[in-house]
């Protein structure tokens, strides 16, 4: 943990065993340890994870609103939507199409450039 707070201690290498350090005294009433930092694998998993919810929301309500829409057009107007990050066209593509499989939206059976917003 911290060298300042060494209430657990560490035991083996990288797999994370810990144990209460029986001898830990402290001057101070209140001792505050830090949190532990999650795995990067976990961290950029989540990420992506809630930045796919967005993506998701942005379309559902850009095509709520136009009912239809061109894709390309869509695909500006998801990027000018989100403010948090720049999503990238793959990213916006494969949240497309989840939401034709979930049904929520669909391509024209005419013209597979538009759009047409279902739910």
């Amino acid at each position: 943990m911290t060298p300042k707070a060494r209430l657990l201690a560490q035991e083996g290498g990288k797999e994370a065993n810990y144990k209460v350090n029986s001898a830990f005294q402290s001057a101070h009433r209140r001792v505050n340890f830090p949190v532990p930092m999650l795995e990067e694998a976990v961290k950029k998993e989540r990420i992506t994870q809630d930045r796919s919810h967005a993506v998701d929301a942005a379309l559902v309500r850009i095509m709520k609103s136009r009912k239809t829409m061109q894709l390309l057009d869509l695909r500006l107007d998801v990027v000018t939507i989100m403010q948090t990050f720049k999503p990238d066209d793959q990213l916006i593509k494969k949240r497309m199409e989840s939401l034709i499989e979930r049904e929520y939206i669909e391509r024209d059976k005419n013209d597979p450039n538009i759009i047409i917003y279902k739910a």
